[in-house]
């Protein structure tokens, strides 16, 4: 059966569940498509190319939580070997670790997320001794849109050339009798949060987990930043020792690093933790890493005054401390009894930037109250902002304007004919007598 018949078959599955029952786990048979990266890779690292073939990965017997929708779902079958069918189909193992999020693979298409997989060769730093040379890596990149999770597998062939076995003919490794090449996986590093958008001075956990096969053990943990074509140390860990690079940084606890949990807290992020964090977990055999892209947003404060008194009157909207840069300001002029409408004609200041490096810009508008007067709304969008945030005034029209400035420079002229007449009285008012102090 093809993948998109599993697919069909799996969405089918879901559409047709009954009410949902105690969570149970179940082994199930993920299926990805996926591409084979051609080779030309290096030592202890990624391989890749231009050229890519398709090809079909099968995840054998993965537990994912089943709530009654997995009920009809058979396990991959395979097929007889085709010399003439293109399609490479690989067979992996999960017996020795853990695949966290499996039902986010499983049921990808039926939730309208896309799954990104590519298998390169992997080549090892050193390889061991007993291992047949026979034996190949590969490396598994699995991606799910939206809200992730990402994993990277490191998978060994299984199986001998000996013994009349047929050979692949592009990878030249047995088969079995289905034409799968059989695998085994060794290695994982997932994260649950390929992206995060966080708030200046927020704290930020980068989720960064592993499983590893028995008798793999742990040598390191690194974590670095990549931002604007420079890298820098964060954190690392080696044998029990941890060292922080960033102030504040900290790793999970040493019971749950143990237990597959790399994950990396930063307090107080600053626009300087921004970019992407490569966490790399190096085991005694193998090495792999999870990248997770860091935005830092700053949400930007609004204040809208009236700049000038003089007709017609202008408004000045100062909108401040945002980041990043890109910012959107409307005007949207409304009068009593009208629809809001928007206003063009604003200009805007030079752009300026705080030593914390937010930014900060100010637009001016020359108001038109007309003859009733109008509310102004200065309206700005940003990234950091949910819905758009606004600041309103009201402008009186020219009339009212008008007859409040006289009657304000009356009540001003009238104050100050008060004042110089309570001068002039206390002047002119006859002063007592002293009464001379008897001589002693």
């Amino acid at each position: 059966m093809g993948s998109e018949g599993w697919c069909l078959l799996v969405c089918l599955a879901l559409s047709g569940a009954a009410d949902a029952v105690e969570r149970q786990w179940r082994p199930v048979d993920v299926i990805l498509d996926c591409f084979l990266m051609g080779e030309g890779g290096h030592r202890g690292g990624f391989a890749s190319s231009e050229n890519m073939v398709k090809a079909l990965l099968v995840l054998k017997q993965v537990p994912v939580p089943d709530d009654g929708s997995l009920e009809g779902l058979t396990d991959f079958q395979g097929g007889t070997l085709a010399k003439d069918d293109p399609l490479i189909t690989f067979e992996a193992s999960v017996n020795l670790i853990q695949i966290p999020q499996a039902e986010a693979l499983l049921h990808a298409d039926c939730s309208g997320k896309e799954v990104t997989c590519e298998i390169s060769r992997y080549f090892l730093q050193a390889r061991p001794k007993a291992t047949v040379e026979t034996a190949a890596w590969f490396i598994t990149n699995v991606l799910v849109s939206g809200e992730g999770p990402s994993i990277s597998m490191v998978m060994k062939t299984l199986g001998d050339a000996e013994n009349g076995s047929v050979l692949h003919p592009m990878l030249k490794l047995p088969l079995s009798p289905q034409g799968t090449v059989r695998t085994e996986v060794e290695f994982q590093v997932t994260t649950q949060t390929p992206s995060l958008n966080l708030l200046l001075g927020s704290s930020a956990s980068l989720h960064c987990g592993f499983s590893v096969a028995p008798g793999l053990g742990i040598t390191s943990v690194e974590w670095r930043l990549q931002h604007k074509g420079s890298g820098q140390l964060v954190y690392c860990w080696t044998t029990g020792r941890g060292q922080a690079k960033r102030e504040g940084a900290t790793l999970a606890p040493q019971q749950l690093l143990m237990a597959g949990d790399a994950s990396l807290t930063l307090p107080s992020l600053t626009l300087k933790d921004e970019g992407a964090y490569v966490c790399q977990i190096t085991t005694s055999l193998y090495r792999a890493q999870q990248i997770i892209q860091l935005d830092v947003q700053a949400a930007p404060k609004v204040l809208l005054s009236l700049a000038s008194e003089a007709l017609p009157p202008t408004l000045i909207c100062s909108i401040t401390g945002y980041y990043p840069l890109d910012v959107s300001v409307t005007w949207i002029r409304e009068e009593l009894g009208g629809d809001p409408a928007p206003v063009s004609g604003a200009s805007f200041s030079s752009l300026r930037q705080s030593v914390a490096g937010t930014y900060s810009i100010s637009s001016s508008l020359t108001a038109e109250p007309g003859s009733v007067g109008a509310t102004y709304t200065c309206q700005v969008t940003h990234v950091s902002l949910e819905e758009p945030l606004g600041a309103d005034t009201w402008v009186a029209p020219p009339e009212q304007r008008t007859a409040f400035g006289v009657l304000f420079a009356s009540s001003l002229f009238l104050l100050a004919l008060l004042f110089l007449g309570l001068q002039r009285r206390q002047a002119t008012s006859p002063r007592p007598a002293r009464t001379p102090r008897p001589s002693g």
